[in-house]
């Protein structure tokens, strides 16, 4: 193994542990209470490791999105089931339960990127179009409704904001009187309340 290989090896090494530390602690301290320091402790690195990888937190926050939504992608194309006709309510439960699913699996990250927008508006933007590829792909899925929405990306941010409101309420939040949601009850309202908006 030559010396040019085993430092790649490494630097990867590092890099990963750094991305697991930070989701770690995002899950115990929440984005806007974590320090570089924080992740770099959790990831057994000195903190000027840290800065060979990511200028800074948003950085790798970013970083993360990028992975998380990289490794949808791949899940989508593996799991049986997918149909882009949104005119099927069928089609629509499978692209529900896919969110439900992802957002359940990387709550760390989605607290994360909804806390840093909320206080830095640029990097909310810049997190926003990481994302703009995947709306893309369920912008695509309009054209098999009867009457297709004459402005699809207010559409989609309406299903957006639908979904992560409703996945924030109660997987982060929580009802005040402490009551949880099932996975089937949660899919099953959202599903209907999008076919209904979307086919009329």
């Amino acid at each position: 193994m030559t010396d040019t290989v085993s430092r790649r090896q490494r630097a990867a090494g590092t890099e990963a542990a750094l991305k697991q530390a930070a989701r770690e602690v995002f899950a115990e301290r929440g984005y806007l209470n974590t320090k570089i320091t924080d992740i770099t402790a959790a990831a057994g690195r000195a903190t000027g490791s840290f800065y060979n990888h990511f200028a800074g937190k948003e950085e790798l926050l970013e970083a993360l999105l990028k992975d998380m939504l990289s490794e949808a992608d791949e899940a989508v194309v593996e799991v049986a089931g997918h149909d882009p006709d949104f005119s099927k309510i069928s089609a629509i439960r499978w692209h529900v339960a896919a969110f439900w699913s992802f957002y359940r699996a990387h709550l760390p990250e989605m607290i994360a990127v909804k806390q840093a927008a909320m206080v830095d508006p640029e990097l909310g933007r810049r997190l926003q179009q990481i994302m703009a590829d995947d709306d893309q792909h369920m912008i695509d899925h309009f054209a098999h409704l009867p009457n297709p929405p004459t402005d699809p990306l207010v559409t989609i941010s309406a299903m957006n904001a639908l979904m992560e409101g409703f996945a924030y309420t109660w997987l982060v939040a929580n009802p005040d009187d402490g009551r949880t949601i099932p996975d089937e009850l949660a899919i099953d309202t959202l599903t209907n309340l999008l076919h209904h908006g979307l086919t009329g």
